[in-house]
């Protein structure tokens, strides 16, 4: 930048300071300048500068040192020649400078240089520091030339405690003054530091205690994986080695979910997404009962890996994946629910790894509308409900529970909801999705109004009038009082109530079905209202309801001639046994989630409590047996695996509450006041939405 032949020291710093050159420094440090900050050895000589000035008058400027300019400028300019032209303009900057000895014994080159009269005020300690300073090659560094800044206290806020680090022969010509605020950030910062180690010993002591119960559960579960074509695709329904397989061997859809809930909210997502696929693979697969194939968009019940042989040699085989749509199933039903399953299942993958591409997908997309164009299709049926055979879903034997069972229509609702936030919006598929909020106004209302009993809807069913025929009739499916049974008189509480376990003409079924239940709580088809109520319900109930294992099935069981009858005299569902009244440890996971929406995770933990005291004892059993769960099922597979899953789900998801967000739903006040009955301008269309609505907001 200086070429000290061509121009003198002022005309240079005349051209980045145009004018009158003040001598004040708050006129002098004019750091907005672009020229200014465009040359470095400018910038470097003005940093020196501000480090070395020692001015206290009215400007309150407080720094350590004041060496001599003459020295300044020997360092700024080491090679320069031009020992006139340095002078002068060192006489220029600092015209005051009293360190005229300095000149003699500090800069022999330039001995005419004289500033100001002797004085001798400086330290000698600086003079010495300065000395040998100056002669290191290091000073003349600009990159060694920065500035550290600080507080100075009882000084001029605008200005900073500074110090030169280019010195490398003595310390920071500072005097050292640790601010208060300083302070209190160090000791803040090990504060922060101290709770961060803290959680960590926390977290590890939570590590270590895991208990028995939940290692052994990790490991039977993982022992439990099926594997196709080398990569994870499900867990088999059970390992009890003591007896025949059976289809035990096989991966079940609804088994296998809570199997991926629990490797979900352990971060392991591959199995899940494989199953997803490889059972979506199965969806259209060329199977028939009896020459006929299965609907459009059925899913299978379960499949299974088998190796079969290839044509060329007999030595090498290949895997394919052989499902069971229910011609292999004991009554041979087709599962209604299996579909329903894997749509809530493909929102909580979603939910739990953020990839919602995967739902975009074409196939995906496919899958979805071929469910929903099955479950949604037109028949003979008047009800929003779905109109279903017996052993259609988790209960899969004859229970009386033929028609429209509210397990079904429970997930039937929740996979609706489901669908709506992961569909497409395109052309296609608007349609699909106004018949999607149509059925889900009609379904919650229906459920809410006529499923729903309390002491006052069982007094009101009480003193019911039948053979109504009109518009406005108020038994509307002509239920005879006399249906109420002897046992609900006195269980029902005077607190709580619970929706029963299915609805058709002349006929309601009072039973309590945990599993419709509590997805009425976790998809919010129940009100806020109706949730509390059945919780408060298990927890008045609770000895009949869970008692020495969670949870009951159904309560309470057929005895005598209704289970001849009902059952067809079933000898595995003798009462309080498997369908008919057992205890079911798996249902631990949907309980756990309902009771977390609810904000009321302390029923969950009692109830996990009590089956980790026996689980692992018992070797992790199906169901259990007796009025209160005491013993194991008399044809109970052990090793159960989504026994041991919803036992890992409940421990996980109580540890991450938030997490059962990817189940649950809230309440959705749109889908009442689209209810499909204001849509029809018919006379003869008579909806009770706003009677529904109230329940939600009373």
């Amino acid at each position: 930048m200086f070429c000290h032949k061509r121009r003198s020291l002022r005309c240079t710093f005349g051209s980045f300071f145009p004018g009158r050159f003040c001598r004040s420094a708050s006129s002098f440090f004019n750091l907005t300048d672009p020229k200014f900050l465009e040359e470095k050895r400018l910038v470097v000589w003005f940093c020196s500068l501000v480090c070395v000035m020692n001015a206290t008058g009215s400007m309150g400027i407080a720094v350590t040192v004041r060496p001599c300019c003459r020295l300044l400028a020997a360092q700024l300019f080491p090679e320069c020649p031009c020992h006139q032209r340095r002078a002068a303009a060192a006489a220029f900057f600092f015209p005051r400078c009293p360190h005229d000895r300095l000149r003699a014994s500090k800069c022999p080159r330039a001995p005419s240089l004289s500033l100001a009269p002797q004085r001798r005020s400086a330290a000698s300690w600086v003079r010495a520091a300065l000395a040998p300073a100056r002669d290191e090659a290091a000073v003349s560094d600009a990159r060694r030339l920065s500035t550290a800044a600080g507080p100075v206290p009882g000084g001029d806020r605008a200005f900073e405690r500074i110090f030169v680090q280019g010195l490398a022969a003595v310390e920071p010509l500072v005097i050292e003054r640790v601010a208060e605020q300083e302070r209190m950030l160090v000791v803040e910062e090990k504060r922060k530091v101290e709770e961060v180690e803290e959680e960590q010993r926390a977290e590890m002591a939570k590590a270590r205690e895991v208990s028995e119960s939940e290692k052994e559960a990790w490991r039977l579960l993982k022992n439990a994986v099926v594997d196709y074509c080398g990569s994870p695709v499900g867990t088999v329904a059970a390992t009890d080695p003591a007896v025949e397989a059976l289809n035990y061997d096989q991966v079940f859809i609804r088994d296998f979910v809570p199997s991926a809930l629990a490797f979900l909210l352990k971060g392991e997502t591959e199995i899940v997404r494989n199953f997803l696929l490889y059972t979506l693979q199965l969806q259209s697969w060329e199977k028939t009962v009896d020459c006929y194939s299965p609907g459009q968009g059925l899913m299978p019940a379960s499949f299974k890996v088998r190796s079969v042989p290839l044509d060329v040699s007999k030595d090498e085989v290949e895997e394919m994946l052989d499902p069971d749509f229910g011609e292999s199933a004991i009554g041979r039903v087709a599962p209604v629910d299996s579909g329903l399953w894997w749509i809530i299942l493909l929102r909580a993958y979603g939910k739990i790894t953020g990839d919602y591409t995967f739902q975009e997908r074409v196939d995906v997309q496919t899958g979805i509308k071929l469910i929903l164009n099955l479950c949604l299709s037109d028949g003979f049926d008047m009800f929003p409900t779905l109109l279903v055979t017996d052993g259609s879903c988790m209960i899969d034997r004859r229970m009386g529970i033929h028609g429209h069972p509210l397990e079904i229509q429970a997930l039937f609702y929740c996979a609706l909801r489901c669908s709506r936030e992961m569909i497409v919006v395109n052309d296609g598929s608007k349609s699909l999705l106004r018949g999607i909020n149509n059925r889900l106004s009609a379904l919650s209302f229906h459920i809410r109004e006529y499923y729903w009993v309390d002491m006052k809807k069982i007094n009101e069913i009480y003193r019911y009038k039948t053979e109504e025929y009109s518009q406005n009739a108020i038994n509307k499916f002509n239920i005879y009082p006399e249906q109420i049974p002897g046992w609900l008189v006195d269980w029902v509480p005077e607190k709580g109530g619970y929706f029963i376990g299915n609805l058709q003409p002349a006929h309601m079924d009072f039973r309590f079905f945990s599993l419709g239940n509590l997805w009425a709580i976790v998809s919010s088809l129940a009100t806020p209202r109706q949730a509390e109520g059945i919780l408060d319900l298990i927890e008045e109930k609770w000895d009949d309801l869970v008692g020495n294992m969670p949870l009951k099935i159904c309560y309470p069981s057929l005895e005598y001639e209704e289970w001849r009858i009902i059952t067809g005299s079933d000898p595995k569902n003798t009462p309080w046994s498997y369908h008919n009244g057992g205890s079911w440890p798996t249902l631990l996971w949907q309980f756990t989630s309902a009771c977390i929406k609810m904000g009321r995770p302390e029923l969950a933990r009692k109830a996990i409590a009590i089956a980790e005291n026996r689980l692992l004892d018992d070797k992790w059993p199906e169901y259990y047996d007796t009025p209160t769960g005491r013993f194991i099922g008399k044809q109970s597979r052990l090793y159960q695996t989504w026994t041991i899953a919803g036992f890992l789900a409940s421990k996980l998801l109580l540890e991450n509450p938030e997490m059962a967000s990817i189940l649950t739903f809230e309440e959705d006040l749109e889908l009442l006041e689209g209810c499909a009955c204001s849509l029809i301008k018919s006379p003869r269309t008579q909806c009770s939405r706003h009677a529904a609505k109230s329940h939600v907001l009373h």
